[in-house]
C-alpha cells in the first residue's frame, strides 16, 4: 500500500506559478512511477503528466508542454508538478497517482491522492 497526499494549491493570478508536492508514504520501497491528473467542474479527468521513477524520463499532454514541469526527490519522497503561466483553463483539482506500468490512463494507476485544489483566476 501507498499513501499519497498533495500540497500546494491555492489561487493564483493568471500569468502566475505554483508547486505542487505529492508525498508518498508506506510501501515506497518499491519504485512507482508517478503521474499527475486534474478534473474541472462537469469534466472528466484529465491526464498531466507522468514521471519515471528513476526521475529520468517525463512525459506531458500538449495543453501543459512548456508551461508544467515534473520531478521528484526520491530521497524525500515526493514528486513536485511546477506550474508556470497559469492560465484559467488549468482551474481544477489536482491529484497526483502511482503506477507500476507508464500509463496516461487513470485506471492503470493503483494509488491515489485525496488532490488539492488550484484556481486561476483572469
Amino acid at each position: 500500500q501507498v499513501q499519497l497526499v498533495e500540497s500546494g494549491g491555492g489561487l493564483v493570478q493568471a500569468g502566475g506559478s505554483l508547486r505542487l508536492s505529492c508525498v508518498a508514504s508506506g510501501r515506497t520501497d518499491i519504485s512507482y512511477n508517478m503521474g499527475w491528473f486534474r478534473q474541472a467542474p462537469g469534466k472528466d479527468r484529465e491526464f498531466v503528466g507522468m514521471i519515471d521513477w528513476r526521475g529520468v524520463s517525463t512525459f506531458y499532454a500538449d495543453v501543459v508542454k512548456g508551461r508544467f514541469t515534473i520531478s521528484r526527490d526520491n530521497a524525500k519522497n515526493t514528486v513536485y508538478l511546477q506550474m508556470n503561466s497559469l492560465k484559467p483553463e488549468d482551474t481544477a483539482v489536482y491529484s497526483c497517482a502511482a503506477q507500476r506500468g507508464w500509463s496516461r490512463a487513470s485506471k492503470d494507476y493503483a494509488y491515489w491522492g485525496q488532490g488539492t485544489q488550484v484556481t486561476v483566476s483572469s
